[in-house]
């Protein structure tokens, strides 16, 4: 063959069907149908040779579409599952949601019209309610497993199945019977918007919230003994100065407390304005904190004398009365609550609407005034006030009679955070009313011990959730909602005495376990209880209030992974957001201590929120909201919205830092599906080269390979140690750096680069491929299999056209990543870095001569090198005499030839540049066609166009060079 071009078919090029493109819209989902036939999941779950690992699933509410925050929970549960199960560990995954409470309720009543709302039974709101939940779990759950989530999603647990209800009717009845729940007149967060108590994770507290402070003054009646001497004289023009930011709870009033140990002061009030003059006909004297003196002056606009000083402690017993009712109350001694940091540095006390409050209150026997009913409005109890609204004209009401009444010292504005309900996005208040109480100061200790014995993932993840509940008071359990789990309770109709014992709360489990928690409102009171109470003389009732939802889920350790006997308790792993500290992991620590003494997990893993590109908080209104099936699905316009599929995702969820806040947009998004590409390319061309070989009869063994075969052993004996490791410790974004790292550097920049010449030129059996080809191979099962736990999918894609014999159906089949500790060649690859330095700095060379001109192909070069550390060239001086065909510096630079110089002289004259390296080489580039060897030309060879003077010494192949002529004949 004489003619130009007809050696094109003697080339070894690579020949797979692995689709360039992810096609994502449609493969994923063949591959999924492919798990689900071949029951790969159930499979390894149940087979699998070595431990048990449970992650206990936390349940998300079956209340609408799932959102971003709900796939990076999802994904990042199914990837830590995922590697378990190639670690060769039995998972069982059970998935779970939260069918109960407020957030479904509202639902269901928003799609109802108000008529039918109002003529609502709670049976027929509960019916509705489930069918709800239900039709909800359902979409959820097919987005999950669209996600490439693996579990056991045809026998996930609802908290409203009848096995459910029971097991939590179960934990309650043994919290109450160890004398931890009880019920009590407290004050509470209460929703007026919602008409139910509300647990501290049902509260949020948004930005911007301004509530309308006061400053007023109580006066005395009567001095405390030991200050009677000095401040009798004030008398009656003595007043206690208080502030607050809800004035609507000054009807409530019945103390006003004092730091003990702050210093207190008599200070003189002189000012001229109107509103001064009013308040001066009651007090014209203020008792205040003495650090506080100068900054009320300010504040009230006018000059405050100190007339006395005393210790806060002596102010106990003096008597004060109400400003707007006929009543008199104690100064009282609270805590260190009580600062100087904002008011006056004396609180005014309302036991039934205030946690502080109230215990001071208890501690003074002070009674429990809540003059307000469910609605929010002021009951009869507030006098004049009665009908008006607390959070509105109620307020305002009260403001004008304290100013009526000559208390009013001043009023502002006041931002800062106060509690919303999270559902209706409303105020609440604090208000006393009669509930069921969970005494977490009955287990505190054992429970602060339990999270001591847990592993936090980030650790201060415990820093977080101890104090909670250090500092937590007692957990009101009892909502006033239908929809949910009803406190086992019955009331004597005559007395209203309590009647829950462990017959009853085992009589009535017993009925859920059988009928599900609709029994309550579906039997008859003789029904529900034993028969021992039948037909005792007495009439019940039974109680309408249900549990507290974080109740409900708290209680899955015992309802789901004690009660399956697939699952163990405590579970391995929780793993939820953040904001859970508050939440799950809170209510199921509580629960579990209550009942067990023990935490119900021996790890948590918490992560953050999903923010968008720019930090912000994703918002429909603003419009930067990514929706994750969109994401996966792609859009109406395919163009503006392309179908990333579940990878891109997936990848996503790895490649972030989850221990603090996360962000997505449509730039990441693209990025990702760009490395995601870039694996994808990768993996295809490994699989392109592999396509004619037999690892059984053609791998290289281990010691036969050349040394830069081994250097490859060794980086990936390195990179698929460190990717163990990242799974390990749960840094996923370790995992997405060092693959997508490998992946670039090493294999297509690298190593892949000075494998075309040998995979593509040489003969098919030549030593110089198949030695290739071992590497390859065991790079690209490694690889497929490393990125399984994250993008399953390509893995399992990849796997699927592996062109020989595997002995495994599934990538996930075929158990971890394998490398082996005799590729550990630390001496070797410190040599192959510093050849790769030099080749890093001859491309760039290369660049410049391209950039000029000087050459278009690296293989018109012909790269010049002088290296003035001796050590170094003598090491790498034989790598420039014809070896074995590989480790060659011409093959590792991708040039025609490489010449060492003796001197950088040889450089000057000749048409190079030059490049001063780090450790102090110079580099010079020529065009071979410029260049003569022993006086002849160099030629460009027409198969593996290399430049070479011995091109045209074959009367047969005058067209090629001295390799491929060999290569033809099978010698090469």
């Amino acid at each position: 063959m004489t003619e130009t071009g007809k050696y094109k078919d003697t080339v070894n090029l690579p020949k797979t069907n692995f689709d360039m493109r992810a096609n994502a819209i449609k493969r994923e989902p063949e591959i999924q149908k492919f798990w689900a036939e071949n029951n790969i999941y159930s499979q390894l779950a149940e087979n699998n040779p070595g431990e048990l690992f449970i992650l206990h699933d936390g349940p998300p509410y079956a209340n609408g579409q799932l959102h971003i925050g709900h796939a990076l929970n999802k994904i990042l549960k199914d990837i830590i599952n995922r590697y378990h199960l190639l670690q060769g560990r039995k998972i069982r995954y059970v998935p779970g949601w939260d069918c109960h409470g407020l957030p479904i309720e509202l639902k269901v009543l928003q799609n109802m019209k108000q008529a039918e709302r109002q003529n609502l039974t709670p049976l027929q709101l509960r019916q509705k309610a489930k069918e709800f939940a239900l039709k909800t779990v359902d979409e959820q759950r097919e987005s999950f497993k669209r996600y490439g989530i693996w579990g056991d999603w045809e026998n996930p647990y609802l908290t409203l199945k009848p096995e459910y209800e029971a097991a939590q009717i179960g934990v309650f009845g043994e919290m109450f019977l160890k004398g931890y729940i009880y019920r009590g007149l407290k004050p509470v967060h209460w929703s007026p918007s919602s008409k139910t108590a509300l647990a501290e994770a049902e509260l949020e507290y948004p930005e911007g919230h301004v509530s309308r402070s006061i400053y007023a003054a109580f006066p005395v009646v009567k001095v405390a003994e030991g200050l009677k001497a000095s401040l009798d004289g004030f008398l009656p023009d003595l007043g206690v100065a208080v502030w607050t930011t809800t004035p609507w709870t000054i009807p409530g009033n019945l103390a006003v407390a004092v730091n003990g140990t702050l210093e207190y002061g008599v200070v003189e009030v002189s000012r001229k304005d109107a509103q001064g003059a009013k308040a001066q006909r009651e007090c014209r004297y203020l008792i205040v904190a003495a650090e506080l003196v100068e900054r009320l002056g300010e504040v009230l606009d006018c000059e405050l004398t100190v007339k006395a000083k005393f210790a806060g402690k002596d102010l106990e017993g003096t008597i004060y009365s109400h400003p707007l009712f006929d009543r008199e109350s104690p100064v009282v001694v609270g805590g260190d609550y009580i600062t100087t940091e904002s008011g006056t540095g004396l609180v005014h006390t309302a036991p039934g609407h205030g946690q502080e409050d109230y215990i001071v209150g208890q501690r003074y026997g002070l009674p429990i005034l809540a003059p307000v009913d469910d609605s929010g409005n002021f009951t009869d109890e507030a006098g004049k006030f009665s009908g008006l609204n607390v959070l509105g004209e109620g307020n305002q009401a009260i403001i004008d009679a304290l100013s009526e009444a000559g208390s009013l010292l001043k009023e502002e504005a006041y931002p800062h955070k106060y509690p919303y309900d999270w559902r209706t996005k409303k105020p609440t208040i604090f208000r006393a009313t009669e509930q069921w109480f969970a005494s977490v100061a009955g287990f505190r200790e054992e429970a602060l011990k339990a999270i001591s014995s847990v592993r936090w993932i980030p650790a201060q993840g415990e820093n977080r959730i101890t104090p909670m509940i250090a500092e937590r008071s007692d957990w009101c359990i009892s909502r006033q909602r239908s929809w949910g789990v009803p406190i086992p309770v019955f009331y004597d109709e005559a007395t209203g005495e309590v009647l829950l014992n462990a017959d009853t709360i085992n009589h009535v489990q017993a009925i859920f376990a059988e009928k599900g928690s609709d029994a309550w409102w579906e039997l008859s009171v003789e029904e529900l209880l034993p028969e021992t109470y039948r037909h005792n003389g007495k009439t019940y009732r039974r109680g309408t209030d249900t549990m507290d939802v974080w109740f409900d889920s708290g209680s899955s350790w015992a309802a789901v992974a004690k009660q399956r006997p697939e699952l163990r308790y405590p579970a391995d792993m929780y793993l939820e957001g953040s904001d859970q500290h508050r939440g799950w992991f809170q209510s199921s620590l509580l629960t579990s201590v209550a009942v067990n003494g023990i935490a119900p997990y021996k790890t948590v893993l918490t992560h953050g929120f999903v923010l968008d590109e720019n930090g912000r908080k994703m918002s429909k209104s603003v419009g930067n909201v990514v929706d994750p099936q969109l994401m996966i699905q792609g859009g109406t316009n395919q163009k503006q919205q392309p179908a990333y599929g579940a990878d891109v995702l997936r990848l996503w969820v790895s490649s972030v830092d989850y221990s603090g806040d996360v962000r997505l947009g449509g730039n990441i998004i693209k990025q990702l599906a760009d490395v995601r590409n870039k694996i994808r390319n990768t993996a295809r061309f490994l699989l392109g080269s592999l396509h004619d070989f037999d690892p059984q009869k053609d791998a290289v063994a281990f010691d036969d390979l050349p040394d830069l075969d081994k250097y490859m052993l060794h980086r990936i004996r390195e990179v698929f140690n460190e990717v163990t490791d990242a799974f390990d410790s749960f840094q996923f974004f370790r995992f997405f750096q060092t693959v997508q790292n490998f992946c670039v550097v090493d294999l297509s920049n690298f190593y892949l680069d000075i494998a075309k010449d040998r995979l593509y030129i040489s003969s098919a059996d030549a030593f110089r491929r198949r030695s290739c080809q071992t590497v390859l191979q065991i790079a690209l099962e490694n690889l497929a299999i490393a990125i399984a736990p994250v993008l399953c999918h390509t893995a399992e894609d990849i796997w699927q056209f592996i062109p020989y014999e595997t002995q495994y159906k599934s990538v996930f089949q075929a158990g971890w990543v394998q490398v082996d500790d005799k590729w550990d060649n630390p001496e070797l690859a410190e040599f192959w870095k510093t050849l790769r330095r030099i080749r890093g700095d001859v491309n760039k060379v290369l660049e410049q001569a391209r950039t000029e001109k000087l050459i278009g192909s690296s293989l018109e070069a012909i790269a010049l090198i002088y290296l003035s550390d001796e050590k170094l060239r003598t090491a790498i001086e034989p790598l420039n005499v014809s070896g074995n065909g590989i480790d060659e510096l011409r093959y590792l630079f991708l040039t025609s030839e490489v010449q060492l110089l003796d001197t950088p002289e040889t450089l000057k004259g000749l048409k190079t540049l030059r490049v001063q390296g780090e450790d102090n080489w110079d580099i010079g580039v020529v065009n071979a066609a410029d260049y003569e060897h022993d006086g002849k030309s160099y030629q460009k060879c027409d198969r593996c166009w290399n430049y070479s003077p011995h091109v045209g010494e074959s009367a047969e192949h005058p067209l090629l060079c001295e390799r491929c002529i060999p290569a033809l004949a099978g010698e090469f």
